[in-house]
């Protein structure tokens, strides 16, 4: 990978429509050094309803964990450079519900062609689900 990084952050302009981060509403709170931070406000319009009211969707949470990693490699790479993911795992240790879900992720290792990431996710200061992913870094050719 780069050895300088040589992308903006994710949160310093908008992707363009239509994009995840537009139709979800995420907020890019740090980005850098293999490091990345969001926050999305969980809604009722992406739960189901349990006996103990709205949970997030599964697939939800597993997104934002996944976007929080893929910010993390995103911060790591030259312009040449772009990643795709390999393998996704994603533990569920409590229910999301409606409000504001913090996710972190970070590259744990890194060589040329593949990166390990882990990510956390957050409400409310307590830990609900954690993740890691395989991603495998490609060159754009000349």
């Amino acid at each position: 990978m780069s050895e300088t990084r040589s992308r903006r952050p994710w949160g310093e302009e908008a992707p363009p429509a239509p994009h995840i981060w537009r139709t979800l509403g995420y907020r890019g709170v740090e980005q850098g050094g293999g490091r990345s931070v969001i926050e999305w406000e969980a809604t009722p319009d992406y739960c189901f309803h349990g006996p103990n009211g709205p949970i997030v969707h599964g697939g939800m949470v597993t997104t934002l964990l996944d976007t929080a990693m893929g910010g993390a490699v995103w911060s790591l790479l030259g312009e040449a450079e772009h990643f795709v993911t390999a393998d996704l795992r994603a533990e569920f240790l409590s229910s999301a519900r409606p409000g504001k879900l913090r996710a972190v992720g970070t590259v744990v290792r890194e060589n040329r062609r593949v990166v390990f990431c882990a990510a956390e996710l957050f409400q409310d200061g307590e830990l609900i689900a954690s993740a890691r992913c395989t991603q495998i870094v490609r060159r754009a050719r000349p």
